[in-house]
């Protein structure tokens, strides 16, 4: 399997995951996500495989029941966010090489202010569509 390596601003932190996680792109439009990183999460999903070196320079911050939020704690670079139950890593599209990425969809959607768009078509959920996925996986 070919491996990809991301890094945060100032090399504190390097992630190394499956070349095959880092091509899909999706937005949270989050209330929580653009207040932590000032505009909407783009990440990438990797389920498995994620290495990450440097960890003593990790923060994390478990940002509610399901789910902790992590940065650099040199830097401040947003790494990722973690789904505990699955231990999904939603990783900062930011940190890999923007080689090939492609936007893949955008949640919840009814939380988007009007002041940005995206060109690109995606499939939009709501919270509502995203808790429903949720509950139908338990």
């Amino acid at each position: 399997m070919k491996m990809t390596k991301g890094q945060c601003l100032c090399g504190a932190v390097t992630v190394q995951v499956p070349e095959a996680c880092v091509h899909d792109v999706s937005v949270c439009h989050c209330n929580m996500c653009r207040q932590w990183g000032g505009g909407p999460l783009l990440a990438v999903e990797c389920k498995h495989d994620v290495v990450l070196h440097g960890e003593e320079n990790v923060t994390h911050y478990r940002s509610s029941e399901w789910a902790e939020r992590t940065f650099c704690r040199i830097c401040g670079t947003h790494l990722y966010y973690l789904l505990l139950e699955t231990q999904t890593y939603e990783l900062s599209a930011g940190i890999f090489p923007d080689d090939r990425k492609r936007l893949v969809s955008q949640i919840y959607i009814e939380s988007k202010p009007d002041f940005y768009d995206f060109a690109q078509q995606t499939p939009m959920l709501t919270e509502q569509d995203i808790l429903d996925q949720f509950n139908s996986n338990s």
